[in-house]
């Protein structure tokens, strides 16, 4: 009886070191999990912030383009009038000078 009482009680102490060990690694998991799941969590907040600043700067690079685009309009108006001034000084000199 002694005998069997000792094994009995040596099985238990096995079972309740395999259950310890067994519950540890599965809030080792659990936390891992965790862990994984806020990281990828930081990650997709991450992402969507470059993607919000990457649109800012896609709207601010249009913008930039557009007002290239008026100042280029606006230099090759200015040119045509220079051009057309200096036509019309010419052809003023040219009538001064043949009198």
């Amino acid at each position: 009886m002694k005998k069997t009482a000792l094994r009995a009680s040596g099985l238990v102490l096995v079972l309740a070191m395999a259950a310890g060990c067994a519950t540890t690694s599965l809030d080792e998991v659990k936390a891992t999990a965790d862990r994984a799941a806020a990281d990828a969590s930081a990650a997709a907040s991450a992402a969507e912030a470059a993607r919000a600043s990457a649109s800012r700067a896609g709207q601010a690079a249009a913008a930039a383009q557009s007002t290239a685009d008026q100042a280029l309009s606006a230099a090759t108006d200015a040119q045509a009038c220079c051009e057309a001034n200096r036509e019309s000084m010419e052809r003023m000199f040219q009538k001064s000078m043949s009198k």
